[in-house]
């Protein structure tokens, strides 16, 4: 018996369909980057114009509070101009516009840390502690912020007096630390209950208490949590305006209130009202680009490390 050869195979080959080598090659469809590219072109003009547009009202009154006062509010406005920095100068001399940014410091930081003082615990006993009472707390808290600022705000008001806290920074922080309650107890409740109970059961095992755990196991884990929910409550407070127009008059006038007095004056008050919003708004601008990071990572960050 013998054994047929097999036959042989030719090497396999390419159909250009009639194209030679070179015209293949250049039929051939562009890179996937490349492709991309006008794409990628066309979504960063479409972001940079929508960025241009909700910067606009900011780059308006930085114009204007460094435009002399002949032009600062000129129709057709004005864009060739000597820079000048005296409603700056007016504005810290002439007004008592750091005794307002003081208040609005003041406020902002007391209400920022006793809203986490009261959050850490609700958040992480409300997240802990399932049932019916937990859902029926949550919700009420929701409710109540959704509220209008007003159904809050004018019970305070009425409090306030009777108890001679009227027109005082310890009203007002009060008044904001009720208002953004919910809040933070919602946004921290999340990140605590991104942490797994196994570690609350193990540190009970080794003999801690609930509220031990709280303070030596939760809270290192929930620092990236802890600093997004006080960023948050610092923002809300350190540019709120209806509570502190409400709730203030003279002493404890902050900043916003202040702008809010100088529209509708004359030319030279308004300059002093732009220069003051920017200055009110860069520290804002200074937090944000400083605690971005701390913001993702607090959103990203997992449970568990090491």
């Amino acid at each position: 018996m013998t054994v047929q050869p097999a036959p042989a195979t030719s090497a396999p080959t390419t159909d250009t369909g009639g194209l030679g080598a070179a015209e293949a090659i250049t039929s051939a469809p562009p890179p996937r980057g490349r492709r991309r590219r006008p794409v990628v072109v066309l979504s960063s003009l479409f972001l940079a114009a929508t960025c241009l547009i909700m910067l606009s009202p900011f780059i308006w009154a930085a114009l204007s509070s460094v435009k002399p006062t002949v032009v600062a509010f000129s129709n057709p406005p004005v864009f060739r101009f000597t820079p000048t920095f005296q409603p700056y100068v007016n504005l810290w001399q002439g007004t008592n516009f750091y005794l307002y940014l003081g208040n609005t410091l003041i406020v902002a930081v007391i209400s920022t840390i006793v809203a986490l003082a009261i959050g850490l615990p609700c958040a992480y006993a409300l997240s802990r502690y399932g049932g019916i009472a937990s859902v029926v707390l949550l919700v009420m808290a929701l409710i109540f912020r959704a509220l209008p600022r007003f159904a809050v705000v004018l019970p305070m008001y009425e409090i306030s007096k009777t108890l001679g806290l009227y027109d005082t920074t310890y009203a007002m922080a009060a008044a904001l630390i009720t208002i953004n309650q919910p809040f933070t107890i919602w946004l921290l409740r999340n990140f605590f209950a991104e942490i797994p109970r196994e570690l609350d059961e193990a540190a009970m095992v080794d003999g801690c208490t609930r509220l031990s755990v709280l303070r030596k196991v939760m809270i290192p884990l929930m620092g990236p949590g802890i600093l997004t929910a006080g960023i948050f409550v610092f923002l809300f407070a350190f540019q709120e305006y209806l509570t502190a127009a409400v709730l203030t008059d003279v002493n404890a006038k902050t900043v916003p209130v202040f702008i809010a007095t100088q529209i509708g004056q004359n030319l030279p008050l308004l300059q002093q009202a732009s220069a003051a919003t920017v200055l009110l708004t860069l520290p804002v601008i200074g937090i944000a680009f400083v605690a971005q990071k701390y913001l993702v990572a607090g959103l990203n960050s997992g449970a568990v490390k090491g």
